[in-house]
């Protein structure tokens, strides 16, 4: 274990490592190969202090003890480290009290939950209160009726029995609230029943008056029993985990399931301040979540459902298990109902995500700071008025393809958003195709800008048509020149687009490049990258940008792929000319389809005989493999969060 102290004692960081020499040697390595996070750390960091322990176990403890002890600022902290809030019926005192608890277990209280948000418990207990009147009130307020001997206000609306001026003797206050319990504890249906028959005695009776009564007891019951849905066998108890997250964030979500049903969910986002896996980031997240400071060791439920498994997979189940002082099963469910659960769960983190990115970009204030930020470190002289970026798609070389998105004023302009299809030499690598989609973009620019010019390749536009948005009205705005253009590579790719620029005699128009695995931004005439802070405006808008043009790209790649393998399979079926091919495709709407028809279904078509119907049928059926229609990913964008058509 070891811990980096900043000159005034305050320690930044704590870790730990098998070999300290090994991990401490690659922290003071060449200072610009180091990650952005790690630098900042070391340049902050005045000493180091390790400890040797016996196990990894032991670590695991002690660097959990030494985060909550010191709060470093670079290890992952969690926004939210409130304890989950539970509903608790004190049974230990002579008049039992129904509230809502956090924090550590007290003695002879009886816990359900946890709940979230409290709001929740609050409406269960004041719904509950109308069958199960039992005392809320604190001692003070109770005290005080006592002395007085005139109940609150609960007491005069029938929601509390009130003990504290004698209307009900202790041991019937006390059986009413062991009464409150059963029903928590999965027992409402014996009290729906009971109910029930009070109801139809009463009305037999001809007391409808009590029958109306009971009748509403009863659709209250009802409620607070139907607002958990029952996900999973009644016997279950278990935390479920996912998380979304991208270079520089993260989303948090996780369903408590008590008995089958699910009881609370809780989100939250967390913020990386150091480059880790998913493995790395789930064992951090049970540290907080089940660590001393926050749960007792009844809180943590015998299993525990992650999207992948923790690093230290066998000392957290250790750790978990002291803790709760049985056996805590860690694991990734691969089907059935549990997977199905933390497929749900991991949807609401992707959209609590796209949520969050949302609301960041359409803050007006964030934004002016992200692109005030963006030309102070790039040492621009005028205003990022309007930036594009430039993504390339492919597979191994086939179908290459460019997209060119738009953003004004740190907002997407999905009017100008361009698409390039790349073919020839100019496919042959990413550098030749961003060269040859950026010589394009601007050749038109210039085209615009001065009609009468003649430049080389504007009959063309190129190796490939230039295509505007889909659903967009067709505007002429190349002759908009940006003041940056973003291409999503390194240093070869944003040499190759200021070659291009160069080429063209275009030099009032600022290239960078943004790096996807380190998230470093490179410059044209740069050996170094410029490295935003992690946490940086700035960094998180080129992301954005970047993100959204790779997903522009890979829809575009995925249309022609689709259209290009329809095609082939066509194409291979003998005596089937061009007309006869849009024929069968119009008429069956895809390649599926007309797989899935028979010989009869396919003469339907005008021009298709029986004897072509079944060289049709025979061909595909011996084609089976191909052909089909790719199965298309939602499209988001993701610079507003919203699910685009496919």
């Amino acid at each position: 274990m070891y811990r980096f102290r900043d000159q005034h004692r305050r320690v930044v960081y704590v870790g730990k490592a098998k070999n300290l020499r090994s991990r401490l040697n690659s922290y003071f390595a060449n200072p610009r190969g180091l990650m952005p996070r790690t630098r900042a750390m070391v340049h902050t960091a005045a000493s180091v202090e390790w400890t040797v322990v016996g196990s990894e176990l032991e670590a695991l403890q002690l660097e959990y003890t030494w985060i909550k002890e010191f709060n470093p600022r670079f290890n992952v902290m969690f926004r939210d480290d409130k304890s989950y809030p539970y509903l608790a019926v004190t049974l230990g005192e002579k008049y039992p009290r129904v509230q809502v608890m956090r924090g550590d277990r007290r003695k002879d209280t009886r816990y359900f939950g946890p709940f979230y948000p409290a709001k929740a418990i609050r409406e269960t207990v004041d719904t509950l209160l109308r069958v199960f009147p039992v005392r809320t009130c604190s001692a003070g307020v109770f005290k005080r009726a006592e002395r007085s001997g005139r109940p609150c206000l609960l007491g005069y609306i029938d929601k509390c029995s009130a003990p504290c001026v004698g209307r009900i003797s202790p041991e019937d206050h006390r059986e009413l609230a062991n009464q409150f319990c059963d029903f928590m504890s999965g027992q409402a249906n014996r009290f729906i029943r009971e109910l029930e028959q009070k109801m139809s005695a009463a009305v037999a009776g001809l007391d409808y008056e009590s029958a109306a009564r009971i009748r509403d007891d009863i659709a209250a019951l009802k409620r607070v029993f139907e607002r958990n849905t029952v996900v999973l066998s009644e016997d279950t108890d278990a935390d479920v985990f996912a998380l979304a997250e991208d270079e520089l964030e993260a989303s948090i979500q996780v369903f408590h399931v008590r008995g089958g049903r699910i009881r609370g969910q809780r989100g939250w986002m967390v913020e990386k301040v150091e480059d880790m896996s998913t493995a790395d980031l789930v064992e951090h997240l049970l540290q907080q979540v089940y660590g001393e400071g926050n749960s007792s060791n009844n809180r943590i439920p015998r299993e525990v459902l992650v999207p992948e498994m923790p690093s230290n997979e066998e000392q957290m189940r250790e750790w978990l298990r002291r803790l709760r002082g049985a056996a805590v099963d860690i694991r990734v469910p691969q089907r059935g109902d549990k997977a199905t659960l933390l497929g749900t769960v991991a949807q609401n983190a992707a959209d609590s995500l796209r949520l969050h990115k949302s609301r960041r970009a359409g803050d007006i204030t964030t934004r002016s700071a992200a692109l005030q930020e963006l030309q102070e470190a790039l040492e621009l002289p005028m205003p990022l008025m309007r930036i594009e970026c430039f993504d390339i798609s492919h597979v191994q070389g086939t179908n290459v393809v460019a997209s060119m998105v738009v953003v004004e004023d740190g907002l997407p302009r999905k009017s100008d958003y361009r698409r390039f299809s790349i073919s020839g030499d100019a496919a042959r690598d990413d550098t030749s195709s961003m060269y040859d989609v950026i010589s394009r973009r601007f050749r038109n620019y210039l085209a615009e800008r001065n009609p009468l010019d003649s430049l080389p390749g504007d009959d063309d536009g190129g190796s490939g048509p230039v295509e505007q948005e889909p659903k967009m009205p067709a505007r002429q705005k190349f002759a908009y020149p940006p003041n940056l253009v973003v291409v999503d590579g390194g240093q070869p790719q944003v040499r190759a687009a200021a070659r291009a620029l160069e080429d063209l005699g275009i030099d009032d128009v600022f290239v960078i490049g943004l790096a996807k695995r380190l998230e470093e931004v490179w410059l044209p005439e740069g050996d170094f990258p410029v490295i935003l802070p992690r946490a940086s405006e700035g960094l998180f808008l080129l992301q954005r940008i970047r993100d959204e043009a790779h997903r522009f790209a890979l829809a575009y790649h995925r249309q022609k792929r689709g259209k290009s393998m329809t095609v082939s399979v066509l194409d291979e079926v003998p005596g089937l000319g061009p007309a006869k091919r849009r024929a069968l495709l119009k008429h069956f709407g895809s390649v599926r389809k007309l797989k899935a028809a028979s010989v009869e279904e396919l003469q339907e078509v005008p021009g298709v005989g029986p004897a072509l119907a079944g060289t049709i049928r025979r061909q595909l059926a011996e084609g089976s493999g191909e052909g089909t229609d790719p199965a298309p990913a939602p499209a988001v964008n993701m610079m507003t969060g919203e699910i685009l058509d496919s």
